[in-house]
């Protein structure tokens, strides 16, 4: 709607220009939590779908990881890939990868075992449910 009103790549790259472009949380002059081109995150926040879209960008760059880092990942049920996905998207690859009894009972097909080794671990022990829930995916992978 707005587009049809101005020239909206025009707009945009003044705006750049004028506010600059940082992908990484900053303070603006004015001490407010800001991202991007001037987005007052402190205030503003962002939409639901502007969300939605940060999150599938973000599994997306998990699955890539995965896929770079694992050879058995592809050979994974789409479940059991959502669970990998999920570990890696909450505690990061680097750590992932300390879970090396989990990694080696996933790449042995021994589902079940990887479920409880995860399920015996600090990750378990600080998010609960969530953790119940990734074992169960992957020992079900159904």
């Amino acid at each position: 709607m707005v587009a049809k009103m101005i020239n909206l790549k025009r707009l945009q790259d003044q705006l750049v220009i004028d506010e600059g472009l940082e992908l990484k949380p900053y303070r603006c002059s004015a001490d407010k939590l800001t991202i991007g081109v001037g987005r007052n995150i402190q205030e503003v926040g962002i939409t639901k779908d502007e969300a939605m879209m940060l999150l599938a960008n973000d599994i997306a760059r998990c699955a890539g990881e995965c896929t770079r880092e694992f050879l058995w990942f592809a050979e994974l049920t789409p479940l059991r890939k959502e669970a990998v996905i999920n570990l890696v998207f909450n505690m990061g690859m680097a750590t992932f990868k300390k879970f090396k009894k989990t990694i080696a009972f996933i790449e042995n097909g021994e589902y079940e075992r990887a479920g409880t080794e995860l399920l015996d671990s600090n990750y378990a022990r600080q998010v609960g449910q969530r953790s119940q829930r990734v074992a169960n995916m992957l020992a079900d992978g159904e």
